[in-house]
Parts: C-alpha cells; sequence; structure tokens
C-alpha cells in the first residue's frame, strides 16, 4: 500500500516525511513540525489511507470551517465523495462515513457526548495543531487529545515551533508512543527583502534583508533620515528622505521584477479595500482577456445563491471590476461566497495581488510568489502589538509556490518606528515555543463530573498540556530551591556554635536605629530586611502611616549606577492605595505587626491582587502595636547594652554577622521559592475546585453530582455556557416570537470592539428590554462570584446587534438591515451564523418544548439569503477547478450537534 500511495504522489518524498510514514507503519502517533507549505498534508492522507486500509475510520480536525471544507473538497478528490465526510456549524454531510472532516470544536462535543460514531475510530487528525495556544479555543485541542478512546492514534500537524519535543514528550505520556518528526528547512528557499522609497530619487530601494544569514551592513543607514541631503520644505524645514512606499507602488515595483503574484498583508480591512480602490481608480490591469473570462466564470458560479439586490447592497459590480483587473481584497469582512471566489482565482493565478489581513495566513492553500508585509505591528482591537517570530514565519511561510518557483520572497516596508535591526531580527529568527492555553470552563467541569470520579476528573487535569508545562518550570525552581538550600547550610555551618550570633545582631540594629541619621538608616534598611510578602508593618513615611500589607521586597542598583544598592518595598494599605517605598521615606522604623495570607497564585503586580491583599489587611486582627521609647533608652544606653555583648570583642564579629545576615536573606529567597513551587503544583486542580464550587453554589452540582441544570450545563458550547444556562433556566428566552428570540440570543454571540461608542441598544418590546436587563444582573451576579473565586469573568452580554438580528428574522433585507450600521457584510453574515447555532442547541436543551419550537423557527427564519448562500458547501473540484460530482443531494448527520464554532 505504502508504495502505491507513495507512486501518487506529485514530488519525491522528503525525508522528514519518509521518517512520518515509518513512524505511522510502526503503529505509533506522530507529531509533525515543519513550515507552510512543506507537504505535512501527505502524511495525514497516508494516516487516512491506513485507517481504511485496517477497516476503520479516520477524522480529520481542522481550527476554521473554510479550512474544513477545503480539506472535505480535497479528500472526496481522493477517496470518493461517498467515503467522505462533513461536519460543521454550517454542514452536516454524510457523518457516518469512514472519513469525515470536521472542526476541532466538533470532535470535543462528539467525545463528550460518547457519540456512536466513535465506534471503529483508528486515527485522528489534527491540523493546526499549534492552535492549542489560543486563548479562546485551545483548550478544546487538548480536550480531545486527554480524552479521545483508548488506541486512538494522533497525527498532529504543526508549524514550526522552537518545544515540538516537548509537545512530543507530553503526547506520548497521555496517547503513548509518539515520534517528533521536524523540519526547518522551507521547501522553497525564502529571501528577505527591504523595500524603502527614497525623495532624492524616483526608484525604491529594494534590497536583501540578510546578506550570508546576517543583517545587511547597508540596511541601518535607513534609520537615519540624512536631513543634510533632504530637500526642504517651503518653510525651510528639513524633510525626511526616507518614506513607506504607497500601495501602487509597491505593486509595480514587483510586476517590473517579475514577483508576482503576491499577497500583501494589511492589518486593517479598511486598508485592504484601500488598497484595491487605490489600484483600480489607477487603471492597473494585470490580467489577459481569457483570464478576465474565467474570473467571471469563477466569480458567478460562487455567488450564484445571492440576489441582485444583496449584490447591490454588497459592492458587487465594483469588487468583480477589481477582480477581473487582477486584484482583490480578502478579510473576514467580507462575506464567505466573496473570499471563496477570491481563493479560486488565485490558486488559479488567475488573480495577481491579493491585499489580505492575517486571516488568509490561517491554513488555507493559497502559496504566492512573494508576501509583502506592510507594517510590523498590528492592532489586536486593543493595542497594537509588535509582530513575533511566529507571526512573521505564519505569514512569509505563503511566499513560495513549490513546484514553480525557484524562491520565495518576502518584502518588509520600510516604517520610520521599526528600525532595520528589528526587521532583520524577524527575518533570522526561528523562535516559536508553544505555550498550552488549557483551563477548566464550566462546560468542561459539568462533563468531567458526568463522566469520571473525582480522583480520575484531577488526574485528567494534571495530565494536561499546561499542566505538564508547569511541572517543568517546577523542576527549575526546584534547581534554584536546592542550591540555595546548599548555600544557607554552609552559612549556618559558619553560626553554628554561636546562638548568640543573632541576638547581638538585633542589638546592633536597634544600636543602629537610636543613631545618626546614616544609622538611623542602617535601622530601617534592617528592619525591611526581616520582611517578605505578606508581611505587616506599622509604617510613619512620608506618604502614608498606619498598618501596610507588603507585596513585593527588592534590593536593586540606583539607577544613577553610583552608591549601594537600595532597597524598595512595594506595599498596599487597607484603602487599596499601592506605593513603592524606599528607605528615606521612613520618618523612623517600621515595626512588623503580624501577617496576612495571600491569594494563590499570587501575582503581586495584578490589581486584583492588590485588592485583595488590601481587603485582608482591613480583616486583620492582632498583632502588636509599635512600641514607646523609654524615657531612659538614648543612644548612649544602646550602645553601651551592644559593647557589653560578649560577641562584641570577637575577633570574627563581622564575619559572623555578616553570615548571619546573609542566611536570614536566603531564608526568604528559600520561602519565596517554596510559595512559588506550592503555587505552581496542581494549579490545574485547584482552580478546578474552585470552579466546582461555583457551580455548587449556583445549583449546578450537588456533591459529585449534576442537577438537571448542570446536565444541561454540559451540554452548552459557548464562552457564556453558565451564563447562557441560567438564562435558560429562569425562562428567559420563553414565551418569544422567532424574531424577538434572535435578538434576545444574540447578545451572546456579540461583542462590540470598535472604538467608536456601539449605538444606544434598540429593543422590540418592553418584556425583550427586562429580559435583558435581567440577563445583565444575572452576569453582574455570576462576575462578584467570579472574583471572589479568582476565576476568569464570563464575557458580558452585548446588545448592539440585537435590532440587526431581529429585523433580520423578521424577513428585513439586507439592504434595510445593514442601512447607517457600522457592521460590514462579512461580520454579520459571522455573527448571525453565530446566532444560529446558538439557536440550535436552545432548540435542543430548552426545557420547555414551546421554547424549543421556536428557536428552531427563529434559527431557519435567519438561515436566508447572504447567510444560507455563505453556509453552501461548494462541490469538490478537480485540478482545472470544475466540479467532480454535480449531484446536489447529502446525506445528513443526525443526532449530533456540531456546537460553536467561533471561526464560522
Amino acid at each position: 500500500m505504502r508504495a502505491a500511495f507513495v507512486a501518487r504522489q506529485d514530488f519525491p518524498l522528503d525525508p522528514f516525511q519518509v521518517a512520518a510514514l515509518d513512524a505511522l507503519d510502526a503503529g505509533r502517533s506522530v507529531l509533525v513540525a515543519a513550515p507552510t507549505g512543506s507537504g505535512k498534508t501527505v502524511v495525514a492522507e497516508y494516516a487516512v489511507d491506513v485507517a481504511l486500509a485496517a477497516g476503520g475510520k479516520a477524522f480529520y480536525t481542522t481550527p476554521i470551517k473554510a479550512l474544513s471544507n477545503q480539506k472535505f473538497a480535497d479528500l472526496s478528490r481522493r477517496h470518493g465523495r461517498d467515503q467522505v465526510g462533513l461536519l460543521t456549524g454550517d454542514n452536516a454531510v454524510n457523518g457516518d462515513a469512514p472519513v469525515v472532516v470536521m472542526t476541532t470544536e466538533v470532535l470535543r462535543n462528539m467525545i463528550y457526548a460518547a457519540s456512536p460514531a466513535l465506534r471503529g475510530l483508528h486515527v485522528v487528525v489534527l491540523d493546526e495543531v499549534h492552535y492549542l495556544q489560543d486563548t479562546y479555543r485551545g483548550p478544546v485541542w487538548e480536550e480531545v487529545i486527554i480524552h479521545s478512546p483508548p488506541g486512538v492514534r494522533f497525527v498532529c500537524l504543526s508549524a514550526t515551533v522552537s518545544n515540538a519535543e516537548e509537545l512530543t514528550d507530553w503526547i506520548t505520556t497521555v496517547r503513548g508512543p509518539t515520534d517528533a518528526v521536524i523540519e526547518t528547512r522551507r521547501p522553497v528557499e525564502l529571501v528577505n527583502t527591504y523595500l524603502v522609497g527614497d525623495k532624492s530619487t524616483p526608484h525604491l530601494h529594494f534590497l536583501p534583508t540578510l546578506v550570508d544569514g546576517r543583517p545587511n551592513p547597508e540596511g541601518p543607514r535607513f534609520d537615519a533620515d540624512s536631513l543634510r541631503t533632504a530637500a526642504r520644505s517651503p518653510r525651510g524645514r528639513p524633510r525626511r528622505r526616507w518614506f513607506t512606499p504607497n500601495r501602487l507602488e509597491v505593486v509595480d515595483r514587483l510586476a517590473d521584477e517579475d514577483l508576482l503574484p503576491a499577497i500583501h498583508f494589511i492589518f486593517s480591512r479598511a486598508a485592504c479595500a484601500d488598497a484595491v480602490s487605490l489600484c483600480l481608480d489607477a487603471g492597473i490591469r494585470l490580467t489577459a482577456p481569457d483570464e478576465r473570462a474565467r474570473i467571471r466564470a469563477i466569480v458567478e458560479e460562487r455567488v450564484a445563491g445571492l440576489s441582485d439586490a444583496d449584490l447591490s447592497v454588497l459592492g458587487y459590480g465594483r469588487y468583480l471590476a477589481a477582480l477581473e483587473a487582477g486584484i482583490a481584497s480578502h478579510h473576514a469582512g467580507m462575506v464567505p461566497p466573496f473570499k471563496e471566489a477570491v481563493e479560486a482565482c488565485f490558486v488559479e493565478g488567475l488573480v495577481k495581488v491579493v491585499f489580505a489581513t492575517e486571516t488568509l495566513a490561517l491554513g488555507i492553500n493559497m502559496p504566492a510568489r512573494t508576501v509583502v508585509i506592510d507594517k510590523l505591528t498590528k492592532f489586536t482591537g486593543e493595542r497594537h502589538e509588535a509582530l513575533t517570530p511566529a507571526d512573521y514565519t505564519q505569514l512569509t511561510g505563503r511566499a513560495g509556490r513549490r513546484g514553480i518557483d525557484p524562491l520565495g520572497h518576502a518584502v518588509v516596508l520600510w516604517s520610520p518606528f521599526v528600525g532595520f535591526d528589528q526587521v532583520a531580527a524577524l527575518a533570522s529568527s526561528r523562535s516559536f515555543r508553544l505555550r498550552s492555553a488549557f483551563r477548566p470552563t464550566y462546560n468542561m467541569a459539568a462533563n468531567l463530573v458526568a463522566r469520571y470520579e473525582p480522583g480520575e476528573a484531577h488526574a485528567l487535569l494534571n495530565r494536561s498540556f499546561a499542566q505538564y508545562q508547569t511541572d517543568r518550570s517546577v523542576v527549575d525552581l526546584e534547581t534554584r530551591l536546592a542550591r540555595r538550600r546548599a548555600v544557607l547550610a554552609e552559612l549556618e555551618r559558619t553560626t553554628v556554635d554561636r546562638p548568640d550570633v543573632a541576638e547581638y545582631a538585633r542589638l546592633l540594629a536597634a544600636s543602629r536605629e537610636a543613631g545618626a541619621t546614616g544609622a538611623h538608616h542602617g535601622a530601617i534598611e534592617t528592619a525591611l530586611s526581616r520582611v517578605r510578602p505578606g508581611t505587616v508593618l506599622d509604617v510613619r513615611t512620608t506618604t502614608m502611616s498606619g498598618p501596610v500589607a507588603v507585596l513585593t521586597y527588592a534590593v536593586r542598583a540606583r539607577r544613577s549606577g553610583d552608591g549601594p544598592q537600595e532597597t524598595r518595598l512595594k506595599v498596599v494599605n487597607p484603602k487599596r492605595r499601592v506605593v513603592t517605598l524606599t528607605v528615606p521615606d521612613f520618618h523612623d522604623v517600621p515595626v512588623v505587626v503580624g501577617e496576612v495570607e495571600l491569594p494563590q497564585p499570587f501575582a503581586p503586580h495584578n490589581r486584583s491582587t492588590e485588592h485583595r491583599v488590601a481587603d485582608q489587611l482591613r480583616r486583620f486582627k492582632g498583632g502588636r502595636s509599635r512600641p514607646k521609647r523609654a524615657a531612659g533608652d538614648t543612644v548612649g544606653h544602646a550602645r553601651r547594652v551592644l559593647e557589653e555583648h560578649p560577641l562584641h570583642a570577637h575577633p570574627d564579629r563581622d564575619v559572623l554577622v555578616g553570615a548571619y545576615q546573609r542566611a536570614e536573606r536566603i531564608r526568604r529567597e528559600i520561602d519565596e521559592l517554596l510559595r512559588s513551587v506550592t503555587a505552581s503544583t496542581a494549579t490545574l486542580a485547584r482552580r478546578f475546585d474552585r470552579v466546582l464550587a461555583l457551580l455548587e453554589a449556583w445549583g449546578h452540582l450537588d456533591g459529585w453530582a449534576l442537577t438537571d441544570k448542570g446536565r444541561r450545563l454540559g451540554r452548552i458550547y459557548h464562552e457564556c455556557d453558565l451564563l447562557l444556562a441560567e438564562a435558560i433556566d429562569e425562562g428567559l428566552f420563553d414565551d418569544l416570537g422567532p424574531a424577538a428570540l434572535a435578538g434576545l440570543v444574540s447578545v451572546f454571540g456579540y461583542e462590540h470592539r470598535s472604538a467608536t461608542p456601539p449605538p444606544p441598544p434598540w429593543f422590540p418590546s418592553a418584556d425583550v428590554r427586562d429580559r435583558y436587563h435581567r440577563i445583565e444582573a444575572l452576569t453582574k451576579e455570576l462576575h462578584a462570584d467570579e472574583a471572589e473565586a479568582d476565576l476568569p469573568l464570563t464575557r458580558p452580554p452585548d446588545a448592539t446587534f440585537l435590532a440587526l438580528a431581529h429585523a433580520w428574522a423578521a424577513g428585513d433585507d439586507l439592504d434595510t438591515v445593514l442601512d447607517d450600521e457600522d457592521v460590514s457584510a462579512g461580520d454579520f453574515v459571522r455573527v448571525v451564523k453565530q446566532i444560529v447555532d446558538l439557536l440550535r442547541q436552545l432548540g435542543q436543551l430548552a426545557p420547555r418544548p414551546d421554547t424549543a419550537r421556536a428557536a428552531r423557527a427563529a434559527a431557519d427564519a435567519l438561515q436566508r439569503g447572504v447567510v444560507a448562500a455563505s453556509a453552501q458547501l461548494s462541490a469538490p473540484r478537480d485540478a482545472a477547478g470544475r466540479a467532480v460530482d454535480e449531484d446536489p443531494e447529502v446525506t445528513v448527520a443526525v443526532g449530533e450537534h456540531p456546537g460553536d464554532d467561533p471561526q464560522g
């Protein structure tokens, strides 16, 4: 079988592919970490063939629906459409087939539901497994790996990560023997280039970023403005010599260098659209007449399900004109039929330039000769962040078409805000460390309670990659702890025969405290050296007086670099005021009056932690008050007591006292390390216990048993799972018509992220408004308990989309619904599809049959027009793009709900 498989490949197998196939033939799981376009999919296809040859099933999971659709088409071409199924939030096709493609969430939900479709499962392909570090969706990948039936082998496909061996070791611990197959060499060599505009010449500077693997020595000259050679403005001010080439100039230069087709990444939807308009208005035409005819045919096929009215609203005329000119944009704000047409045209080489956001880098098969990166920063919705080496590698992975291009090209545009050294560092870096984002959610907790005994559930959590990585960090902490203990033991041997050293050190501190200003400062230093996080001090300082709790203690070099080190103490008072104190801030020596219990995990720079410590301080009882100095307690008396001590005349006095003081400092360090170890080990299990306690307080658990509410929670797959379960339990979705119900459910499916404030919410009735306000009240109650339990706060409801969902479900046309709304058509479709998914879940979960019927009717009402057209599955196509199966009939899988897929 293997020989026949290899013979069917377009290229000879690379060594890493051979190694991966060897692992599968030996019955082991495999993790393949390799660059984009290197041929990882060949390994997955072979695993599918092996499973089928053994009479078993193969599941192929992907992170996004678009990629699932693409893999469904690819596998249908290989095995025939009757052998391949598809399960996503939009489509359920032939779900009982021996090969089923699905989003990862679908498989997770099937596992928790103990679906009969899992019987006979031999292999699971986890495509883009590096998604497990995604904050919101990453835990799903780990759940699948941990909970899949015994005997299932895994083929994990990943981008190149620097800790692939660590991930493989973890998979081995939970699934059995797993091989790491790592390929760092790209199938097409990448040339990194820097493109700079120069006002002193009409030509752009086009130079290699790296020379012999090192930063080009010519590059740094573009960091300076060279104002002496630059022209001056009419007012006499010097102008910058260098500038960022505009998109039209970039396209012209790439065309001149024969570097098209290209993907130009711009981290802004509006900027992508503006770039297309700039090129279209400039009259650029990169296509031949026969190519334009083919483009029109592809587009018309993809948009056949849209009405003329909808096409007009979506700006179809200008979109098609740009495509026929060989130019397009691609971003999440476009409706899926428009995006799919762009992808199809680009794959056939018809579109020469695509201006895209980074969503295009997520697995879709669209290689180009050149990738252009507009800026090395991107806006995350909250702030601008620099691209990481992983981001850069993912984006430039599209550069170079195997078998077509001898070289791939990555072009970065000059920017006044990013130095050449940063560009070169990204181009040369290969660092991409995968970090787990796993954490126990409410839904996960409910399913663990339903399926396992307490010990088993806790053990499963401790088998996660997150805990595995944490435990490895504990090894480092334990190593440091052992070293500090060894040093402490040596110091204690110095003073073990002289127990009076501690007494003398205290007298010495008291003498310094009673002395002049310098000695007074020494006494304060000594007093501060005894504190640790959680210590309660009675202080008199320039900024506050009274009790404070210590958050951090540090000794640092002075910023000026001159003089001795500086002690810095971060404290919080009962009024939640946080200040950092140094020795000069104290009017007198602080007095230790007790300790408060620190929250776990302890994060001293976290605002929530500061507030919780302050709250502990307000409840603090006991301790001793500040002592008053006796009238006869003079400086001379303190010195006499010190001089009369037996150790004062000892020849090694200073050595002994120094050893004692250093030992005290090391004891504090050891205490800190022990707290870190305690906070790190079994962190997930402790968080799981807090989740369980909250669920029991809200009536979803009764001991280690689910209530009716809890069983319902176990079937809700959404980031607001507990809030939804409570709303269902309170009957907030009962007795509503389909349109009103669609509107109310939308408050869980939309999140306003624009910097522009949202419009005031609109409600179809006072009843819907009151129900929304009750959901808000539930959220506040839940947030209070989550904050008390130190759990992440559930995302609050958002009524911004309610009017749109209501109008669409009520039958309004697209033009009316989107009129004057700050929502793109693509976002509208995506959010409506998420609402449809939630309504379908409600249709299965609602306790009242009439509510379930209303939810199903609301889902059907939303699934029309541009939304329905965006969910239609394209037929598999051959290499020339022709449909290979024109039969529109499909077999729909029943008995499983695909669950929430946020990438719809």
